[in-house]
């Protein structure tokens, strides 16, 4: 037979513990959440490293950290996400937002899903090369194409 106050102690100890189960499931899936933006980031940081290594031309990639290539890694083959998304303006004359650039990606290539930020850098990265155009329209930031078309063309 227990004292009532080793009943109490015990009851605090199961308490605790639950609450420390239930923090852990919390924790776990908000670094399951980083994991994965962490991830589309390397992917949106091949694409780059690709981008800049065609723009290169002819000269040899330089040498990478021995590391286990990652999956991001293996699909170099696909277009890179900012010239999706300049396709995906080209056909508009009107601006458009992110997200729905962002769903239309989604819906046209399923087998892409950039998270909204990784959508908003890439649309900044162009708008920096001068490819596409941003235009603020009260609190919401919207994005054209650029009439001359990219503005890095240079061959």
């Amino acid at each position: 037979m227990t004292t009532p106050s080793a009943d109490t102690l015990r009851s605090r100890y199961v308490e605790q513990a639950a609450s420390d189960l239930e923090d852990n499931r919390r924790r776990q899936q908000q670094l399951t959440e980083k994991i994965k933006m962490l991830e589309q980031e390397e992917a949106l940081l091949v694409d780059i490293m690709n981008l800049a290594e065609r723009h290169e031309g002819a000269k040899a990639p330089a040498p990478r950290p021995g590391r286990k290539p990652s999956p991001a890694k293996e699909k170099t083959a696909q277009p890179l996400l900012g010239d999706l998304l300049a396709e995906l303006l080209a056909p508009h004359k009107e601006p458009r937002l992110a997200q729905e650039l962002r769903d239309e990606l989604l819906e046209k290539h399923p087998d892409r899903s950039p998270t909204p930020q990784v959508v908003r850098n890439t649309l900044e990265s162009l708008v920096a090369k001068g490819r596409i155009q941003r235009h603020k329209q009260q609190r919401s930031v919207m994005y054209t194409i650029t009439e001359s078309g990219p503005a890095d063309t240079d061959d």
